[in-house]
């Protein structure tokens, strides 16, 4: 049961550390923009990226490990119990994520290598 109600959480935590990616990337820009010079990039950019993709790619694996679980040791499909139905129905929202969460770890490489353009007052 815990290894079900694992997969919602570790969905939401993708999609959640993937999204924090876009808040540390603003903060970064404004804080060059204030110093008027170019800044470091932040690790932590690289971490939340990576974060979100690990959180979601470990969602489809645990889901994959319940399904598994149950019909070896049970004899049960996945969505004969209501604690796989949960993971079964929830993980395709992981599979719709995915995506968001690469394109997002993307964004972070870019960024890192463009920059920013600090403006007219520096």
């Amino acid at each position: 049961m815990t290894a079900a109600l694992m997969v919602p959480l570790l969905i939401v935590a993708g999609v959640a550390i993937s999204l924090h990616t876009q808040e540390i990337q603003h903060e970064w820009a404004d804080q060059q923009r204030a110093a008027c010079r170019a800044l470091p990039f932040p690790m932590a950019e690289y971490a939340a990226g990576w974060g979100g993709v690990v959180a979601g790619v470990a969602a489809v694996g645990v889901c994959l490990l319940l399904a598994r679980r149950l019909s070896g040791q049970y004899g049960l499909r996945l969505g004969e119990t209501w604690p796989g139905l949960l993971a079964g129905t929830t993980v395709w929202f992981s599979v719709l994520a995915i995506p968001m969460e690469l394109i997002q770890l993307y964004v972070v490489y870019s960024a890192a290598a463009s920059g920013i353009n600090l403006g007219d007052g520096c």
